[in-house]
C-alpha cells in the first residue's frame, strides 16, 4: 500500500511537472495569431459568399436601388460586423495576455489551444445567428448558442492569466504581477467577456423576446466597455491611493502628535 502510494505521488510530481515545462511563447503567439486570422478570413468569405444581392433581383423586386436590397441583408450584415469584431477583440485580449508574459509554460499551451478551439467556433456563431428566421425559437438557442461559444473562448483566455499567477515572479513581467501598475486592469480586461457573455446568456433565457436585440448589444457594447475600463480602473486606482495616502498622513500626524507630548501628558 506505501508502495503504491508513492508511485501514485512520485506521477503525480512528474505530470505537474510536465505541465510546468517551459514552452517557446513565439511558437504559441505565432500559432495562435494564424488561428485568429483563419477564422476571421472564413468570416470574411461567409459574409462575400451569400449576402451580394443579384442584378436581376435589383432591377425587378428593388426597381433598381441597390441599398434597399442591401437592407434585406441587414441582419447578416450586423452579424457579421458583431462576430468580426468580437474576433477582434479577442485576439487584442490575447495579444494584451501575451504581451506581459514572460515564460509560457506547457499548461498555459494547453489551455490557449483550448481557448482557440471555441475561437474556431465563432464562424458556426455567425452562421447560426444570421440563419434563422428573426425571433424564431431556433434564433433563441443560435443566440444561447453564441454566448457559450464566447464564454469559453475567453474563459481559457482567463485561465492562462490565472495560471501565470500562481508562478508569476517566473511567468509575468512585474507590471501584471500582483501590486503592479497594469495588474487590475488586465484583471478587469479578462474578466469582461466571460462576465458579459455569461449575463447574455442567462438575460436571454430570461427574456428571450429580447434576445437578438441583447445579444446585438453586447456586441455594441464591449469595445466601448474596453475603453470604460482603462478609464475606471485608473480613476478607481487613483482614488485608493488618495484614501490610502491620507489615512497615512493622519497616521504620522497623531504619530508626531504623540511625539511631542511629554510623559506625563500621555499618562494622563
Amino acid at each position: 500500500g506505501q508502495r503504491d502510494e508513492e508511485e501514485a505521488h512520485h506521477s503525480l510530481e512528474t505530470f505537474t511537472f510536465y505541465l510546468s515545462e517551459p514552452l517557446s511563447k513565439e511558437r504559441v503567439e505565432a500559432f495562435s495569431d494564424g488561428v485568429y486570422a483563419i477564422v476571421a478570413t472564413l468570416l470574411i468569405l461567409d459574409i462575400c459568399e451569400d449576402n451580394v444581392p443579384d442584378p436581376t433581383e435589383v432591377e425587378q423586386k428593388f426597381h433598381g436601388s441597390l441599398l434597399e436590397a442591401l437592407s434585406e441583408y441587414g441582419p447578416n450584415y450586423l452579424a457579421y460586423f458583431g462576430s468580426f469584431v468580437t474576433i477582434g477583440l479577442l485576439w487584442f485580449v490575447h495579444h494584451s495576455l501575451f504581451l506581459y508574459v514572460t515564460k509560457a509554460t506547457r499548461l498555459m499551451g494547453l489551455l490557449n489551444i483550448l481557448s482557440l478551439a471555441f475561437i474556431g467556433g465563432l464562424p458556426l456563431a455567425y452562421q447560426l445567428t444570421s440563419e434563422f428566421a428573426e425571433k424564431s425559437h431556433n434564433e433563441i438557442e443560435a443566440i444561447q448558442v453564441s454566448c457559450v461559444i464566447t464564454f469559453f473562448a475567453s474563459i481559457f483566455q482567463f485561465a492562462i492569466w490565472t495560471t501565470a499567477l500562481l508562478h508569476e515572479k517566473e511567468t509575468l513581467h512585474p507590471f501584471a504581477r500582483y501590486g503592479g501598475k497594469e495588474h487590475a486592469f488586465m484583471f478587469a480586461k479578462l474578466a469582461l467577456y466571460p462576465c458579459v457573455s455569461l449575463g447574455a446568456f442567462f438575460l436571454t433565457c430570461l427574456l428571450s423576446e429580447f434576445s437578438t436585440a441583447i445579444f446585438h448589444l453586447m456586441q455594441i457594447v464591449i469595445p466601448f466597455a474596453f475603453l470604460a475600463l482603462r478609464i475606471f480602473v485608473r480613476i478607481s486606482l487613483t482614488v485608493i491611493k488618495s484614501v490610502m495616502s491620507l489615512s497615512r498622513r493622519k497616521v504620522v500626524l497623531l504619530e508626531e502628535e504623540e511625539a511631542c507630548l511629554s510623559p506625563t501628558e500621555t499618562l494622563s
